[in-house]
């Protein structure tokens, strides 16, 4: 009897810890209010912005309810565009918000590029690095063909970008390859525009070409991260000595 009691209580007690271990579900007006609380640090005025955009949009409803009807339903149908306006003025001030937030990191034109939609695809790492002063270069496939998005100062990317134009070039001659520069520099595209500015390239591809695209591209590879010198680890050998501990 000792025994069955205490596999039972062993059985109670998994239960309780994986009961214990399970994360809350987070509903969606928690989400909102954490991205509430993310913009509203970097900018304060939000939180009367949307008050404004919400009054505003009422306003007019009930103003036009007066003129030509009923009041009451035009304040039915007002208040809620008047919280879309809110909304809207929020998911804006937000993505402004987060621009600012990754704006001078390595990697910040990739996290903006993860924004763009219709069918683009951008690899997670860059396909050319400079290491030193922390340049990089990105790629993406789409339907206007190949993007090559770079992250640096003019004058230091364009060797990188020239180089990797290259080298798509060798492999798929007749696509389009566009080169976009990303920055604050003179010619460059700022970083809160530089996925408007993917989107907006015209297309001229079909689908089954760009996965076919996709496929050589993976051919070409990435950054090949480079071997310290004096140890080739294709050639290392254990020491059997250490190893019986002698």
């Amino acid at each position: 009897m000792a025994r069955t009691s205490s596999g039972g209580d062993a059985r109670k007690d998994v239960a309780a810890a994986s009961q214990q271990k399970k994360p809350k579900k987070r509903r969606w007006y928690h989400q909102l209010w954490d991205v509430y609380q993310m913009t509203r640090k970097q900018n304060p005025l939000v939180t009367w912005w949307m008050l404004a955009s919400f009054v505003g949009v009422v306003a007019v409803a009930l103003l036009i309810g007066v003129l030509t009807g009923p009041w009451i339903y035009a304040l039915v149908v007002g208040v809620p565009f008047g919280v879309l306006a809110a909304m809207f003025v929020l998911s804006r001030s937000a993505e402004k918000a987060a621009y600012t937030q990754i704006a001078g990191q390595p990697g910040a034109a990739r996290a903006a590029l993860g924004t763009v939609r219709g069918g683009w695809t951008f690899e997670d790492e860059p396909v050319a690095v400079d290491a030193r002063n922390q340049d990089f270069v990105f790629r993406g496939v789409g339907r206007a063909g190949v993007v090559l998005v770079s992250e640096g100062p003019p004058h230091r990317v364009n060797r990188l970008l020239d180089q990797e134009r290259k080298k798509v070039g060798r492999i798929l001659s007749n696509v389009p390859v566009t080169l976009i520069q990303c920055g604050d520099g003179e010619g460059q595209v700022p970083l809160t525009k530089v996925a408007r500015a993917v989107t907006k390239l015209k297309s001229t591809l079909t689908r089954a070409e760009v996965a076919e695209i996709s496929k050589r591209l993976k051919a070409i590879g990435g950054v090949k991260l480079p071997i310290p010198k004096g140890v080739d680890p294709t050639r290392a050998r254990p020491d059997r000595k250490g190893m019986r501990g002698r």
